[in-house]
């Protein structure tokens, strides 16, 4: 795998990967890398496609009180995992070749970034589609991949590409998770022993609540969130919420649940998908 720092060479070794006719498909990440993350290596190298991932751990996303200075950066364990699954190319920009001096510019997508965690961390979808939107410019894949871990990260990105006809595809891969349930996380390696045995309340919050949401079930939203209360949680958000919008559900159109909450200091989300269904339910 060729590890490259400056734009020139980035689209120097792009060009290459191109030179027998082959597609290239991006996996923006922020480093700290885990079997999500090889998740999406695998499922663009399995379409045939050169494979491009970035690291970059971009500070436009962190809001001042968030966790950039403490956010882990384990390069050569990064490099490595990336390399045993057959990434052909690392694009590891620093800060400064990302937003040199002067750097003015902001990506900001209405509607799908405004609620749930746009709500709780004001800026950072701005944050995200900046940088992906030049991660897209400095790549120019056919395709770029992304966990649905992140599922209102992944539906900023595809309204993004949609508005601004950035003519590639966006291909939403499902979340990994441990044998608890508990989604795989960058993050997770905050937990303490004790966190993390209670961390996968989360997932069993969710699953309870979706499956009594498809029930029909009155309450399904309620008693998450004091599910999650007694495992030690203090919930940002549980939300039923149209799959494409991330507005109201519409009925016969696919919907998901989407939580945040933290424990300790540490901050987790998750989702599921909810069936679409012909009546409204009352999830509350």
């Amino acid at each position: 795998m060729q590890t490259v720092h400056r734009l020139p060479d980035l689209r120097l070794a792009v060009a290459a990967l191109r030179a027998d006719g082959s597609r290239v498909a991006l996996v923006p990440t922020m480093g700290a890398l885990h079997a999500g993350h090889m998740a999406l290596v695998d499922a663009a190298r399995a379409t045939g496609a050169r494979v491009v991932a970035s690291i970059f751990v971009n500070p436009k996303q962190f809001g001042p009180n968030e966790d950039l200075a403490r956010y882990p950066r384990p390069a050569v364990a990064d490099i490595a995992l990336l390399t045993a699954h057959g990434c052909d190319l690392l694009w590891m920009p620093g800060v400064e070749k990302m937003y040199p001096a002067g750097f003015a510019t902001n990506v900001s997508v209405s509607g799908v970034s405004e609620g749930q965690d746009g709500a709780a961390r004001p800026g950072h979808f701005d944050g995200v589609a900046t940088v992906v939107a030049k991660l897209f410019n400095q790549v120019r894949p056919d395709a770029a991949y992304f966990g649905e871990k992140d599922f209102q990260q992944l539906a900023v990105i595809r309204r993004m590409v949609a508005d601004l006809d950035f003519g590639l595809e966006i291909v939403g891969v499902s979340t990994v998770r441990e044998g608890d349930g508990l989604a795989l996380s960058s993050r997770n390696a905050y937990l303490s022993p004790d966190e993390r045995s209670r961390a996968a309340a989360l997932a069993k919050a969710l699953a309870e609540a979706r499956r009594a949401i498809e029930a029909g079930e009155d309450g399904a939203i309620a008693a998450a969130l004091t599910s999650l209360a007694d495992a030690g949680f203090a919930v940002d958000y549980v939300e039923l919420v149209d799959a494409a919008t991330l507005g109201q559900p519409v009925p016969g159109q696919p919907r998901r649940l989407l939580a945040a909450a933290r424990i300790g200091t540490t901050r987790l989300i998750d989702n599921l998908a909810i069936a679409p269904t012909k009546n409204t339910v009352k999830a509350r």
